[in-house]
């Protein structure tokens, strides 16, 4: 009986030990993640407006609460933003996701998936343009466009401090 007591003793004693590693291991994972939230953030909160000589942070298109990161793979992450357009009828929100999907491909250092959507509720055509914004071959091609190209290469292009 008093083997039977250590044992149960001592696998109660184990799996408490287990349970406060594993807690200690989620909130080190949940703040690594706060981390690569922030920094997708310092990426593009400087992207500038298309029509106005603001950032997107400025206009509050962006803000820190719109970025999510979650690991998906070793060093792979999944990035997703919600961005609220200035006004429900934009017309240049699509130019906006663009100018999201360009900066972080080529800002950020690590393996990546980008999901860039409209905060639901915020335009008149968001599932329009989410599916264009989310969709590779549309991004490639407009980034052929000479004019277009410009225009995300003027937004995107970082502030001189």
């Amino acid at each position: 009986m008093e083997v039977a007591y250590g044992l149960v003793s001592y696998t109660l004693a184990k799996l408490f030990l287990l349970s406060r590693l594993s807690k200690k291991d989620n909130a080190q994972r949940s703040k690594k993640m706060e981390d690569k939230a922030l920094e997708v953030y310092d990426v593009i909160r400087t992207i500038r407006d298309p029509e106005k000589p603001n950032t997107l942070e400025d206009l509050e298109v962006v803000s820190e609460s719109c970025v999510e990161v979650q690991e998906i793979g070793a060093e792979e992450y999944l990035i997703v933003i919600k961005f609220t357009p200035t006004v429900p009828h934009c017309s240049l929100a699509t130019l906006i996701g663009l100018c999201l999907q360009v900066k972080l491909q080529r800002c950020l250092p690590y393996k990546h998936k980008l999901e860039i959507y409209i905060s639901e509720g915020t335009h008149s055509t968001e599932e329009d343009i989410n599916k264009q914004i989310n969709d590779k071959e549309r991004v490639a091609a407009a980034m052929e466009n000479p004019n277009l190209r410009e225009i995300v290469e003027q937004c995107v292009i970082e502030p001189d401090d």
